[in-house]
């Protein structure tokens, strides 16, 4: 029996993951939007708090819906700094497109390796 040799990350690779722009074809309605972002180092991560165990489980949702949406906006802002020609999606337009569209996007973002986690 052989034992599978699993691939190792460096700390230089790491760290290097927080400085490249990630890019990927996003498939929605039938059409491709390319989105960029680029991994966040702590200080870059924004900063809201966690919800109170005293809030509803419906409002402790909506807290974490709003945090997860901060990161990803976060993540796009870095890369489009980074690559202003790679500019599809910012702050301004975010709020503006599809709740499905934004979802599609966070899901992606947030689960770049394409390994569904829940």
């Amino acid at each position: 029996m052989t034992e599978e040799v699993k691939e190792m990350w460096t700390i230089e690779e790491l760290v290097q993951m927080t400085e490249e722009i990630q890019t990927k074809d996003l498939e929605w309605q039938g059409k491709a939007l390319l989105i960029q972002w680029c991994e966040l180092i702590e200080a870059e991560e924004p900063k809201i708090a966690l919800p109170s165990d005293d809030l509803s489980e419906a409002e402790q949702t909506e807290v974490y819906k709003e945090m997860a949406g901060a990161r990803v906006i976060a993540m796009i802002e870095k890369a489009n700094k980074k690559n202003p020609e790679g500019i599809t999606l910012t702050r301004e337009n975010w709020g503006s497109l599809p709740t499905t569209l934004r979802w599609n996007v966070q899901t992606r973002i947030l689960n770049a390796d394409g390994k569904e986690n829940f």
